[in-house]
């Protein structure tokens, strides 16, 4: 059991006060669907039945699962479902995901809520570095959170200190959410185009969002969209806020008629 962990980067939480900290952050109502990625033990498993409707319980460790029906036997709103999240087929009606998921599939499991339609929000417990990075706390912006950012806002939640957890990971952790809004900040139809000009600037040809842009547009507009949205002529691609990036686009792609 103990390869079996360490190879899917289960840890599992069972302090009160710490699972209490994340059925808050998930800010679930008595009415909601919640699927949980990664139900491990249980414990979370267990607070968010008593908090929401149903809970679909994925869990993809064979042992685990097996035992997770006699350990929720008490909680009637909860399908446990052997196999793995990843493969699932979202809900067709709102949920929102909430799990202390195994680190090694951290960004999969964000790819598949980013894509689910029907979710309403993602509380996920995750590295704290990787929290941190997608959130923009350490002053950069990936490419992930800026091209979701029309759709999707992401928020850096509670720090989870390393002790927490058993066995003992070697980093602590923190809640990431996502939230998706209720209409996207760019129109349905432009957010191909704006997905494909924060491609194309990641890129990073030139070194910095200027140079990288002015490759396949008008030199002139480009600084006139970086001036207007406060960003430096010699600013890297990463330094660039999400809302730096719509005043980009909006510029960018109001000048070719879209």
């Amino acid at each position: 059991m103990a390869s079996r962990r360490k190879t899917l980067s289960q840890n599992f939480l069972h302090s009160t006060a710490v699972l209490g900290q994340i059925v808050r952050a998930a800010e679930l109502g008595p009415s909601d669907l919640v699927v949980e990625p990664g139900a491990g033990e249980g414990t979370l498993t267990r607070a968010l039945a008593r908090a929401t409707r149903q809970v679909i319980a994925y869990e993809l460790d064979p042992a685990l699962a097996a035992r997770l029906p006699g350990r929720l036997r008490t909680e009637r709103n909860v399908r446990v479902v052997p196999g793995d999240f990843l493969r699932a087929q979202p809900p067709r009606t709102p949920f929102a995901v909430v799990g202390n998921i195994p680190y090694s599939r951290t960004t999969d499991i964000v790819r598949w809520c980013l894509t689910a339609r029907g979710l309403t929000s993602a509380t996920l417990v995750t590295q704290l570095e990787f929290a941190r990075k997608r959130t923009g706390d350490f002053g950069t912006w990936p490419l992930l959170t800026v091209q979701s950012w029309p759709e999707h806002s992401w928020h850096l939640g509670p720090r989870i200190r390393r002790h927490h957890f058993t066995p003992v990971p070697r980093t602590d952790s923190a809640v990431l959410r996502i939230v998706r809004r209720p209409a996207p900040l760019v129109p349905r139809r432009d957010l191909p185009a704006y997905r494909a000009l924060v491609a194309e600037g990641f890129t990073g040809v030139g070194g910095s969002l200027r140079a990288t842009l002015s490759r396949h547009h008008d030199t002139s507009r480009v600084r006139e969209a970086l001036r207007a949205a406060g960003v430096p002529n010699d600013a890297p691609v990463g330094r660039v806020t999400p809302r730096q990036w719509l005043s980009v686009f909006t510029r960018l792609h109001r000048g070719r008629g879209g």
